[in-house]
């Protein structure tokens, strides 16, 4: 029996081979949020997978969320949160709360979190060398009275004007994995909140990386019987959204990992982060453990 556990373990070395090979030299960006960043199980595992892929020549970089985290530090400093739209209102108070939690305590917990499991990490902001210049982000709806369009103001929410790639650079060619806080930067210096999915996206874009990789809560994309679906093109994708399998919270995601292939990225995989090595097993497999969305 345990003759047959070693052999299952080579076996599973020899079909990662290939990928090995296939991805040396190539960027992947990795938006690491959700309960793989509170199971203390998953974020060991989370961190040993970023490790192994630099480890076999792969440059990983890791852009991270943290709304669980700001709202517990709100909470306890007696600030109300608010939320339209599924965004965070962001007001001076709070948009200085948000940059203490991610720029400060996330982003550093999760560097250290990697330096612990031997890896080498270093953690930025958009901040850092300008490398996440932002505008205020504008959204409009329907008056619930008159039905005329009204702008809402999210307050200091932002969203990816540009994105300077060089500080980056400077770290992806080297033994370090790059820590990113979604935390933008305004012309006049002004600091904006930026929803992390949006962040990976545009990151991923400007660094022409291979693969973007989302972790999420849920397994992937599932079809009309609630089983997985592995694999999905944009006709495919729109044709699901329209017939209502796609549907809620899954439409904005599934959207936005289109928008990224437009954009020139390879390939994106939304994957279950509650699995342990989900990353490992995404990439490294021929089955995977999440939905991967190719451009054709």
């Amino acid at each position: 029996m345990a003759l047959q556990l070693v052999v299952e373990k080579a076996s599973t070395l020899v079909e990662a081979l290939p990928y090995m090979r296939r991805f040396a030299g190539k960027t992947f960006v990795i938006k690491y949020g959700g309960h793989a960043m509170v199971d203390d199980k998953l974020k060991n595992s989370f961190a040993q997978d970023v490790i192994l892929l630099k480890q076999v020549g792969i440059h990983p970089v890791v852009v991270h969320g943290g709304g669980p985290q700001i709202g517990h530090l709100l909470e306890r400093l007696g600030v109300k949160s608010q939320f339209i739209d599924g965004m965070r209102v962001t007001d001076q108070e709070t948009v200085n709360v948000v940059e203490m939690v991610l720029a400060g305590q996330v982003n550093k917990e999760i560097v250290n979190l990697i330096n612990r499991n031997g890896g080498r990490a270093v953690g930025l902001s958009g901040k850092d060398g300008d490398t996440i210049v932002a505008r205020k982000l504008t959204r409009s709806r329907k008056h619930p009275v008159t039905d005329e369009p009204e702008i809402i103001d999210l307050g200091w929410v932002g969203e990816v004007e540009r994105i300077d790639t060089g500080v980056i650079d400077l770290f992806r060619q080297s033994d370090f994995i790059p820590v990113i806080a979604p935390v933008g930067v305004g012309r006049k210096g002004e600091t904006y909140n930026i929803n992390a999915d949006l962040v990976a996206g545009k990151m991923a874009a400007a660094l022409k990386a291979e693969k973007l990789v989302l972790l999420t809560d849920v397994e992937g994309v599932l079809d009309a019987d609630k089983k997985l679906i592995t694999s999905l093109n944009p006709e495919t994708a729109h044709a699901l959204i329209k017939q209502g399998v796609i549907s809620g919270g899954m439409i904005p995601k599934v959207e936005s990992c289109l928008k990224v292939l437009k954009e020139g990225v390879s390939t994106v995989h939304v994957i279950d982060g509650r699995v342990e090595h989900a990353l490992l097993l995404e990439i490294f497999t021929d089955s995977g453990v999440g939905t991967v969305f190719r451009p054709g």
